[in-house]
């Protein structure tokens, strides 16, 4: 560059306002020749008030690597900034704005700017004004094509005399920091050019010495901003950075050169960035100062660390952006979850749409202390924004997760119709315990996979191992192979390979308590097989269920059985998409050969059921027939108090309220979903959306009391603004639910209770919606919420109970969500 820049005939580019300084005339003159000076710089904010301009951001990457956390933290400040500033006036310059800074010629590539702004495009943070738009109107917006334009403010500062040539070779300059630490100096140059002779200036440049453009600091000068997010920070200029170069020997400018240029010239407003930068605001205040343009405001954000608590980096794991859309993370979410490093909206609010977050963000709400990076909290983020997505959305973006998971044949497109199949079954099997997009291809391998040994001591799952030993498996999984041999057990049919997947609407099922298909279909069948089996073993519950679901699929938790082999099915159906090998595939009739090899290893003492497993069942028995005896319900607790041995969450976290519905309409994109209004005591009625259009009738549901789950988060439900959850009893087919009625003179707003469970002290106060959802407390509650043989809604034996008293259902033995 200075051969560019300011070469040994530098023209002076400049007009400057006012006198130069005569001390310095002769020295400026030695940079200028007799050709006229060409037009004057503009900065487009001199004479303005930055608080009073339409908000201009920068986001300016080095293309040396990876967009990062941290960038794109920055990024993504910058640009909520830009859009809110665009949203209040449209007819401004208001804009976001990408920089590329690539001075470091010897590490800046191509290839990593192109990677930095594809990452940029996967956020949607689409910019304004950039590198690819030629004719934007503060363009060039790469600093390397921007040499003119610093060239012109070097000779403007020289002209000036704000800055002067320092022909101190790099020895020299080591020498001088070498005494200044030995007389406990803090190291700066010490002005050897400064003020140096005019003639002596001349000899040099005419010898042509190499020399740097160093800038001129001030006697005295101190700089002082008012940090958005830090407060007020002040630097004296002389006594911490002396006189610091601003072309180096080479030609080519210093970073804060070109930033403090580029931002005036660009009509930056506010400059967000990373804490990191706070020292180079001193050197950028000082030429901003020098060449007469109004500096920007400033807001440096607090680093974001491990959860060592050191600065994040690539030992924590995956730090790019790239790698959390490999790892199947939504870019809505990324962007809401880095929001969260630093800022709130001053809610307990931690779901945002993008919308919402342009809206609710404000600058002075970051806070200087620095955040913690936690990739449990990201998946949770991820998984909420998942959910709230059709499967039909998700799937387009799981096809890819299943294809980089080798699941697919090489050469299959994407579009081919098994694939799509393929994917939304697989997604459909996911949805409910998806944190991740790449979670339906991991999960699908699992369900494709079968893991029963050759050998009962091969069998490292102990809770299978226990099971087995009770005796019941071995003979399940005799039948099962004896139908399997005669042709009997159901099978998924090929040319429906989704029933199991849709409901009778056609819409894809994601919760495990819903079989799908219609009367004739596999699932039905195969439901029909069970309670055969159930009859003839005289085997109910888990000692019929984790034994076939062990035998059938290798695994003692899961999906629903029939989706399972359904996915099996498509897996391994003629023209299949999918590789085999590859993916770990073991079809239905390799299963029941690996498991007839495994039940030959079976101890003969654990192929009947033992005496203790009959006793217990002897027992449960008794004990169900005096509950049938009984003529109320017992608010005591019972010998074997499930209480005792209850290890989960504590009921009082959950805030569950008497409501009534005021007002219910149906919902006009899903048809499954009612939208209801609900008061439930506060000053302003919930709005809740709730699946059961296939189960009531808005009229019916106008008026009633019910009861209200209030402590979960708002979420979108297809849009609607869903906040709480109306408790419904349903049959263990799911084919039946009804409303949990309180009494009739229930309250409305008052808190249900569970007797022998303390909910007065200050511990019993319900847990935050954030908790709610992040520790999963319903989730782990609800297998305990039933209903018992009279319609009771109980927990742990328990009944619900309201200040008017117990409250009931129309579902006996059912399960309350």
């Amino acid at each position: 560059l200075v051969a560019a820049i300011l070469g040994r005939t530098t023209r002076a580019f400049i007009v400057s306002s006012g006198p130069k300084r005569a001390a310095l005339a002769s020295t400026s003159r030695l940079f200028s020749t007799a050709e006229p000076p060409t037009e004057q710089v503009v900065f487009p904010l001199a004479g303005k008030s930055v608080d009073d301009a339409p908000p201009r951001l920068r986001f300016a990457p080095s293309p040396t690597g990876s967009l990062h956390v941290g960038g794109a933290r920055t990024a993504l400040y910058n640009w909520l900034m830009a859009k809110k500033g665009q949203l209040d006036d449209p007819q401004s310059e208001a804009g976001f704005v990408v920089r590329v800074e690539d001075t470091d010629l010897a590490r800046s590539t191509k290839e990593s700017e192109e990677s930095v702004l594809q990452d940029l495009k996967w956020l949607g943070l689409y910019w304004d004004e950039g590198p690819d738009m030629e004719n934007a109107k503060y363009g060039p917006y790469r600093q390397s094509e921007r040499s003119e334009l610093y060239k012109k403010l070097a000779q403007k500062l020289l002209d000036e005399g704000k800055a002067y040539p320092c022909f101190c070779t790099p020895e020299e300059l080591d020498e001088m920091k070498v005494q200044q630490e030995a007389a406990g100096i803090p190291p700066r140059y010490d002005g050897t050019w400064r003020d140096a002779d005019p003639a002596l200036v001349k000899e040099k440049m005419e010898q042509g010495v190499p020399y740097t453009v160093r800038f001129k600091v001030p006697p005295g000068a101190r700089v002082v901003i008012d940090d958005v997010v830090r407060g007020t920070v002040s630097w004296d200029a002389e006594a911490t950075v002396g006189d610091f170069v601003l072309l180096r020997s080479n030609g080519v400018p210093v970073y804060n050169f070109c930033v403090a240029v580029d931002d005036a010239m660009m009509g930056i407003t506010t400059v967000v960035r990373a804490e990191e930068h706070l020292t180079n605001t001193l050197r950028q205040g000082l030429i901003l100062d020098a060449l007469g343009a109004p500096r920007p405001r400033y807001a440096h954000c607090s680093l974001i660390l491990g959860e060592d608590k050191q600065k994040l980096s690539k030992r924590h794991g995956a730090t790019s952006c790239d790698q959390f859309r490999l790892d199947g993370f939504l870019p809505d979410a990324m962007i809401n979850y880095l929001a969260l490093l630093g800022w709130n909206d001053g809610t307990d609010n931690e779901i945002f749409t993008r919308e919402e977050l342009i809206d609710a963000f404000e600058i002075n709400r970051v806070v200087k202390s620095p955040s913690v990076f936690d990739m449990d909290k990201l998946k949770w983020v991820n998984s909420q924004h998942m959910k709230a997505m059709e499967v039909e959305e998700l799937v387009e973006l799981t096809k890819e997760q299943v294809q980089m998971e080798g699941l697919l044949k090489e050469g299959v497109s994407l579009d081919d119709p098994l694939v799509q199949d393929f994917c939304y079954a697989a997604t459909t099997l996911a949805k409910q315990r998806m944190e991740t997009l790449k979670d339906a291809a991991l999960n699908a391998k699992v369900v494709l996979n079968y893991n029963i040994p050759d050998s009962f001591d091969k069998l490292d799952d102990q809770e299978a191992k226990k099971m087995i030993q009770n005796g019941n498996f071995y003979r399940l999984a005799q039948r099962v192979m004896e139908m399997a041999e005669a042709g009997d057990f159901p099978q998924p049919h090929p040319d429906s390979p989704l029933e199991a997947f849709l409901d009778e609407q056609g819409h894809a099922i994601t919760e495990d308590n819903h079989p799908g298909g219609g009367p004739y279909s596999y699932p039905e069948a195969y439901k029909a097989t069970m309670k055969s089996i159930a009859k003839e073993f005289n085997v109910h519950g888990k000692d019929l269920f984790h034994p076939i679901r062990l035998a059938l699929t290798g695994e003692m938790s899961g999906p629903d059985v029939t989706k399972q082999l359904s996915l099996l099915s498509m897996a391994v159906q003629e023209n299949s998409v999918i590789d085999l090998e590859g993916a770990g595939v073991v079809s239905f009739t390799d299963r029941m050969a690996k498991l007839k090899m495994f039940c030959e290893t079976i101890p003969e003492a654990s192929r009947v059921p033992s005496s203790k497993e009959q006793s217990k069942k002897e027992e449960k028995e008794s004990k169900s027939n005096q509950q049938a005896r009984a003529e109320k319900v017992s608010l005591n607790a019972a010998p074997g108090d499930p209480k005792d041995s209850f290890e989960g969450p504590p009921i009082t976290a959950l805030d569950i309220r008497v409501g009534r519905i005021t007002k219910v309409w149906e919902h006009e994109e899903a048809d499954k979903l009612f939208c209801e209004e609900i008061d439930v005591g506060e000053d302003e009625p919930r709005q809740v959306a709730s699946g059961l259009r296939p189960y009531m009738k808005a009229e019916d549901m106008e008026g009633r009391k019910v009861l209200v789950l209030c402590n979960l988060k708002e979420r979108k439900m297809v849009g609607f603004p869903s906040h709480g959850m109306v408790l419904c009893a349903s049959n263990v087919d799911h084919t039946e639910v009804k409303f949990v009625n309180p009494p009739v003179d229930a309250k409305i707003g008052e808190r249900i209770t569970i007797p022998d469970f303390d909910f007065e002290s200050n511990e019993a106060a319900p847990y935050a919606e954030n908790k709610i959802g992040k520790k999963k407390i319903f989730e782990k509650l609800a297998p305990y919420l039933v209903t018992n043989k009279y319609g009771v809604p109980e927990f742990l034996g328990r009944p619900f109970v309201t200040s008017a008293g117990v409250c009931t259902s129309a579902i006996s033995d059912g399960t309350v969500s």
